[in-house]
């Protein structure tokens, strides 16, 4: 059974932004993922051993201060902050780097996961975007599991991509369980994030909930109303379970 107060977990987003260099897995935590993660033990000991957890939900954050744990986040981060934070200070490296040289190759950023529709779209908004970063992109098979022939084929193709920054996005729980799996094999030296719904938030083929949603911590509400047929289970079955996942930790 997964704890939250066995976790630690990112409290800001200043601290996200002082992450040091190197190869770490950062993946995030909301109310659905403490959900699944009951039951799911290979997922809990991903999300437990990953270097870095992100509060992607207000009720983590409030359940971190019920339960009175070591990690006290101050504030959501989602995973398009992750995203937005991560793609940024890429960037800036990029531009601080072009300073002393001007014939700097571009940084590299993979985007692995998605459909090639969705990846399509994310390469060009990207060239937009981030003009001075070099996109690559990587979709695997669509389906719940990979065989053993499809996992060698995507380690072999991250590690000859060598990025500079890694995104996993095959929703949770099966990113983060992949990551974790996997990890040991990933001959790189980046950030990876699993970061999911994002791939298609920055495609455009999601909408994320508008500012106003977000500031009052009800984007779990606007994804139910949008889609309320893929969304009714994990919201008017998965919050009332969170809520009683917390109580049986706080007895406990």
């Amino acid at each position: 059974m997964l704890k939250l107060s066995e976790l630690k977990i990112v409290e800001s987003k200043e601290a996200l932004k002082a992450i040091p260099d190197g190869k770490v897995l950062i993946n995030t935590i909301n109310a659905h993922s403490f959900n699944v993660a009951q039951r799911d033990e290979l997922f809990a000991e991903a999300l437990k051993n990953g270097d870095y957890l992100i509060p992607d939900g207000v009720s983590i954050v409030k359940a971190c201060r019920f339960l009175n744990t070591e990690s006290q986040p101050k504030e959501r981060i989602a995973g398009w902050d992750l995203f937005t934070i991560e793609m940024t200070k890429l960037e800036k490296k990029w531009e601080a780097l072009a300073k002393d040289d001007r014939n700097t190759h571009k940084l590299k950023v993979m985007f692995m996961g998605s459909s090639e529709k969705v990846l399509g779209m994310i390469r060009e908004r990207a060239s937009r975007d981030y003009p001075f970063l070099e996109i690559v992109t990587y979709s695997p098979p669509y389906k719940p599991e990979f065989t053993e022939e499809e996992n060698n084929a995507i380690v072999d193709a991250i590690n000859k991509a060598n990025p500079d920054l890694l995104w996993i996005g095959m929703t949770a729980p099966k990113q983060e369980k992949w990551a974790y799996s996997h990890w040991h094999e990933l001959d790189i030296h980046c950030h990876v994030g699993t970061i999911g719904a994002v791939f298609d938030f920055y495609a455009g083929t999601r909408r994320r909930a508008p500012i106003w949603w977000q500031s009052h911590s009800l984007e779990w509400l606007y994804r139910l109303l949008i889609e309320p047929r893929r969304m009714w289970r994990r919201y008017v079955i998965g919050n009332p379970l969170f809520l009683k996942n917390i109580q049986k930790e706080k007895k406990a």
